[in-house]
């Protein structure tokens, strides 16, 4: 236990700006919160049509074709249109007249890489909400040794029929899937910094996720 919490203090103070300045300790101030997008504040849309495109593995294609119609309406709602390739295998994204929101387009662009990164439709869609962010991290480069290495780390990281990631869900209150050499998650940004930080200490220092958790 002594090992984490040094480790937990290396974290946490290993950068001069994580230091508290006289303003950030304010009685009604809130650094996370996101302010929701009104349309009424670009009643003319956009100027300037742009376009974002994915490719998407093979695996996903029969699960692709199953929600495509939600995924399609759910950005017809924000006035971007959506194609799904199944020749070229990749689904792109592009505004459109009606599209208000300047940031939406940003959203659609990470909608299609969580649902290339196995994000089930359901939960890849609340990714065009406001307050919910996403990050993709890559274990793998954390992990300094063999792959025989890396998958003990990461079996150990999982727990016992994945007791740990879901624990780990509800400590951050965010969404995690575990795909390859990545972990994709879902959630506020100040979960995602938490979790980040954890997912690291574990894979770099071999750590279980229970041990820091507690």
């Amino acid at each position: 236990m002594a090992e984490v919490e040094e480790i937990k203090n290396l974290e946490t103070n290993k950068c001069k700006q994580n230091k508290r300045k006289p303003w950030d300790d304010g009685p009604c101030l809130d650094r996370w919160e996101i302010e929701k997008f009104d349309p009424s504040w670009n009643p003319s849309g956009m100027l300037e049509v742009g376009s974002f495109s994915r490719a998407y593995p093979k695996r996903r294609e029969k699960h692709l074709l199953k929600c495509w119609p939600r995924v399609k309406s759910a950005l017809e709602e924000h006035g971007v249109s959506c194609e799904l390739n199944v020749v070229g295998r990749y689904m792109s994204v592009s505004k459109t007249k009606m599209t208000r929101d300047p940031d939406i387009i940003v959203k659609a662009r990470d909608l299609l890489r969580l649902l290339a990164r196995s994000v089930p439709a359901r939960q890849a869609l609340k990714i065009l909400e406001d307050d919910m962010a996403y990050d993709i991290i890559n274990i793998r480069r954390m992990v300094v040794g063999s792959k025989e290495d890396f998958l003990i780390r990461k079996i150990r990281f999982l727990g016992h029929n994945s007791s740990s990631l879901k624990a780990l869900e509800t400590s951050t209150n965010c969404f995690i899937r575990m795909q390859g050499n990545t972990v994709a998650a879902m959630g506020s940004f100040r979960g995602l910094k938490r979790l980040r930080i954890i997912v690291g200490t574990c894979f770099r220092h071999d750590i279980k996720c229970v041990l820091w958790m507690s």
